[in-house]
């Protein structure tokens, strides 16, 4: 296998999150700083981020929003993330810009030893009427962030995914020609 940086390789995404563990306003910045930084076309930064921390009313109203299996493991997360982007034409440059910054975000966690995973599992309806967002900010994905915790914190199903070998289809198998 070729080489890859350490941020890359360590990269992972955890179920389990340590629930002692708050994100500091220091690694909170820190993360939004990378995410702010990423390429876009055009410059256009159609990203916007809402953040909710372990506790707050923000954290409450994005945890409410996911889906049941989510809501099985996600709790214990230092923060929820809402990673949005601007409705723009077309908006599929504007995901791919979000997919950018959340990437940056990803790495940067890495760096500061701490852990993410992204998730589709939400009500993105709700989640605009829960916090207000404005009509142009489309939510894609949510974010949990935090350290790692303990697997047999888990339920026994998510223990298993969680504990099992890290797998990656083959590079000739993503390669279309």
């Amino acid at each position: 296998m070729a080489e890859l940086s350490p941020l890359l390789a360590d990269r992972w995404s955890p179920l389990a999150f340590d629930p002692g563990v708050e994100l500091t306003r220091d690694q909170l910045t820190s993360l939004l700083e990378a995410a702010r930084w990423a390429p876009s076309i055009g410059n256009t930064q159609p990203w916007r981020f809402l953040v909710g921390r372990r506790g707050d009313e923000t954290y409450k109203r994005i945890f409410a929003n996911l889906s049941s299996q989510n809501r099985r493991w996600a709790g214990r997360a230092s923060a929820l993330l809402v990673a949005a982007h601007t409705v723009t034409d077309p908006a599929t440059r504007a995901a791919y810009d979000l997919g950018q910054a959340v990437a940056h975000l990803t790495i940067q966690a890495t760096a500061l030893r701490l852990h993410v995973h992204q998730m589709a599992g939400f009500d993105a309806a709700g989640l605009r009427d829960e916090l207000e967002l404005p009509a142009e900010v489309q939510p894609h994905i949510v974010v949990a962030i935090g350290r790692l915790g303990d697997p047999r914190s888990l339920p026994e199903d998510l223990r298993r995914r969680e504990t099992a070998l890290r797998s990656r289809r083959p590079l000739a198998e993503l390669m279309l020609r």
